[in-house]
């Protein structure tokens, strides 16, 4: 019960270990992250590693493509809906709730700087009750 205890504790700090994310324009919300633990997405699982986070701006605001380091890959392509703060977000924030046992932790939402607008991420009805369920903390990164 400790060794499991410890873990969670651990894969939380590790997620803070989130390396300043790096923006390409604000058309597409390009938004450079590394996470440090595997994280959940609606339909997958990202190992730890860095991925980039993109808007499509030609089609529907709302779905967002999520690429491997250098761009070569697409791991996914989401559907989102809407999230709103009522101020700018000064720096990438992004969302997470702590899942039970030995699952990822899940990512909710995702605001780019500079923005009130944020994208929550979708996920299957019974994934959507839990993750309300979860204990949820904002992790905030960027210059």
């Amino acid at each position: 019960m400790i060794k499991r205890k410890l873990f969670v504790v651990g894969l939380a700090l590790g997620l803070l270990a989130i390396l300043p994310a790096a923006r390409a324009s604000e058309e597409d919300q390009a938004t450079k992250l590394t996470f440090s633990q595997s994280v959940q997405l609606p339909g997958r699982v990202l190992a730890a590693g860095t991925y980039w986070f993109v808007i499509e701006p030609t089609a529907d605001a709302g779905i967002v493509r999520i690429f491997n380091s250098d761009k070569s890959i697409l791991y996914a392509s989401l559907q989102t809906a809407s999230a709103e703060h009522l101020q700018p977000v000064e720096k990438t924030e992004i969302t997470f709730a702590a899942r039970r046992g030995m699952q990822p932790e899940a990512i909710v939402t995702w605001f780019y700087p500079g923005s009130t607008m944020g994208h929550e991420f979708i996920y299957s009805k019974q994934q959507e009750k839990e993750i309300a369920r979860d204990k949820q903390h904002v992790v905030i990164t960027g210059d």
